[in-house]
């Protein structure tokens, strides 16, 4: 019986990820963003990439870079508002891969997440024809335009306008070209109710593949996990009523997830912070954009290095010895359903009382739980359906072949 399955990250856990913050700049003020310092006026030089690739490039053996493979990613802001920036910093990559004759040459991806507004451009379609087969594009649309606007606004003064008719027309281009690449939704407390009906549109509009997650934040009302665990049932009441399930997959439905954990074996952390790097327009490094200033509410960025001096590894070090239990309260370690429970340690250090990496936030505790019973929920019905259909498959079957001997 075919059930979709998730197709997960391009070269996952062998590959280093270096990012590009190109621009603080986007056309959108999205509610839920945790960028809330962007800006018009911080762009990146190209001098400043090409510095930042040359130091990368320069220590194929180091082991900060010693991975099979590379995923340069680029991001805003809106990253497609600097697109002729970024085409020059990919053709740079590529010569010196190629000069250097460097093992990343036949292993590497060019990564964006864009509002997908200007994808149908000239200049961005001229960019993805040059580099199709290295690329990996998802463009971010919430579900239906009323969840989608709810949150998803152009930026400006005047009357509030949302831009969901601006993305959605362009996502049959983008489905041409990327079929295989899912969108990003995010859920935040006032767009609950549309969690269901949103992710059916996206099925609909033939995104088979929607990855969508709660926002870390301590945004969350009384009784939104209940409202979110009634909205996940629906759903999976209908993807598996109308058997959905061959050819769409959600993110929110995972076997991996709600199980107690076994710290032996699963004491990692969840996010890559300090495995990747990132790199602002004025060539500081970050153990992930999270750490940048324009992420940050409440501290001062974190700043392992820079263009010039390279990588501080006393302040990188922190990054490499975190774990689960390091950062987490006891509670959360002995949780009965603690595994798949994520966080965002870019959050966590915002949210913390010190000036720590090793604090745990626990915003989304409710939320989690809430998502732990309606996936088991979900695969309950689910495999009892198929349990069922293989039953009255090998009934059939027994039924013919008795009906073909008494023949």
């Amino acid at each position: 019986m075919q059930i979709k399955k998730y197709n997960g990250v391009w070269q996952a856990g062998i590959s280093k990820n270096i990012t590009f913050i190109v621009t603080k700049d986007c056309q959108l003020a999205c509610k839920y963003c945790y960028l809330v310092g962007k800006n018009e006026k911080e762009r990146m030089p190209f001098e400043v990439a090409k510095a930042a690739i040359d130091y990368v490039l320069d220590r194929e053996n180091d082991p900060n870079f010693a991975y099979e493979s590379v995923v340069w990613d680029f991001i805003g802001g809106e990253p497609f508002l600097e697109i002729d920036l970024i085409d020059k910093i990919c053709d740079y990559i590529k010569q010196e891969l190629f000069r250097r004759n460097h093992h990343w040459f036949n292993s590497y991806r060019f990564s964006f997440s864009t509002n997908g507004i200007n994808y149908a451009s000239e200049k961005v379609q001229r960019f993805i024809e040059k580099n199709k087969s290295h690329l990996s594009i998802g463009i971010t649309i919430d579900g239906t335009r009323r969840k989608h606007d709810l949150n998803r606004i152009w930026k400006g003064d005047g009357p509030e306008r949302g831009s969901y008719d601006d993305v959605v027309r362009n996502i049959p281009l983008w489905q041409s070209q990327f079929p295989g690449d899912g969108t990003k939704v995010t859920i935040s407390s006032a767009d609950i109710p549309y969690i269901c009906e949103s992710v059916l549109h996206l099925y609909d509009l033939g995104i088979h593949q929607v990855n969508i997650n709660c926002v870390f934040e301590n945004v969350w009302a009384e009784g939104d996990d209940l409202r979110f665990e009634e909205q996940l049932m629906q759903l999976a009441d209908t993807i598996i009523d109308k058997e959905l399930y061959r050819n769409y997959a959600c993110s929110f439905f995972s076997e991996n997830m709600g199980k107690p954990l076994d710290c032996q074996l699963q004491n990692q952390n969840w996010c890559g912070a300090g495995k990747m790097l990132a790199v602002d327009a004025a060539g500081n490094f970050y153990p992930c954009t999270r750490f940048a200033q324009y992420s940050l509410r409440d501290k001062e960025a974190w700043i392992v290095g820079n263009i010039h001096d390279g990588i501080d590894n006393n302040k990188l070090r922190p990054f490499l010895t975190l774990d689960l239990c390091t950062q987490s309260l006891p509670e959360c370690v002995d949780c009965e359903v603690a595994e798949g429970c994520a966080w965002c340690q870019g959050e966590n250090y915002d949210a913390a009382k010190t000036h720590t990496v090793f604090e745990r936030a626990t915003a989304i505790c409710k939320m989690h739980k809430a998502r732990v019973r309606a996936n088991n929920y979900y695969w309950n019905k689910l495999y009892r359906k198929l349990e069922l259909e293989g039953k009255r498959e090998e009934f059939e079957q027994n039924k013919k072949s008795s009906n073909d001997i008494i023949c």
